[in-house]
């Protein structure tokens, strides 16, 4: 595995990859951990807007909807020109979900030197997902995040991806850029499939 993930890093170069998936699809969880293996730094759409939520005293993504377009620009756009992160390759979590945000994401990666090259979509059921909803209750290992306290926000937070996020991923298909991975594995087994595809991807691309 060392191999394939020194070929993607190598690829990679300071470009980004964007991960999307139903709410407890594991987003967070593989991004941070393929972040972690080829020295990227992980962003996540949502951990900048509930940071600023708790600093600012505001609720900008209200019972499960996404946080408006215009705030979320405000909030996220400015860490792809950050100096900090510039040297490095960006594993994104969900930056851009709602439709007409994703042509914004990709013009202002770009520029700033993070080009997007590869969208993750971790394919999973609802029914999987609302499993996964019930158990992270019982478990209480979500902390104490607004947007987990009941099934019906938890129902939005769904009706949203169907409705604003998956005109995002078909336009990222459309672009060539979409790798569809099965989230109903093993996280361990998750990570493997989406290095392989990955590496693939990778080798395919022009030298």
């Amino acid at each position: 595995m060392e191999e394939k993930l020194s070929k993607i890093k190598t690829w990679l170069g300071t470009g980004s990859i964007n991960i999307f998936g139903l709410p407890m699809s594991g987003k967070d969880t593989q991004g941070i951990r393929l972040a972690e293996a080829i020295n990227a730094k992980f962003l996540s759409s949502g951990i900048i807007i509930r940071a600023a939520e708790e600093e600012q005293h505001k609720d900008y993504s209200k019972n499960g909807q996404l946080a408006p377009t215009n705030v979320f620009y405000e909030l996220v756009l400015p860490y792809f020109e950050r100096p900090d992160l510039f040297q490095y390759p960006l594993i994104l979590s969900s930056i851009g979900r709602w439709s007409g945000e994703e042509d914004q994401i990709i013009s202002v990666a770009s520029g700033a030197g993070h080009e997007i090259k590869a969208v993750i979509v971790l394919n999973i059921s609802e029914n999987e997902v609302e499993q996964r909803f019930e158990t992270s209750k019982i478990l209480n290992d979500r902390g104490e995040r607004s947007d987990d306290k009941n099934l019906e926000i938890f129902h939005t937070r769904l009706k949203e991806f169907r409705e604003k996020t998956v005109p995002v991923l078909q336009h990222y298909k459309s672009l060539g850029l979409l790798i569809e991975v099965n989230g109903n594995q093993s996280r361990e087994d998750v990570f493997k499939e989406i290095v392989e595809k990955l590496y693939k991807k990778a080798s395919e691309s022009p030298s």
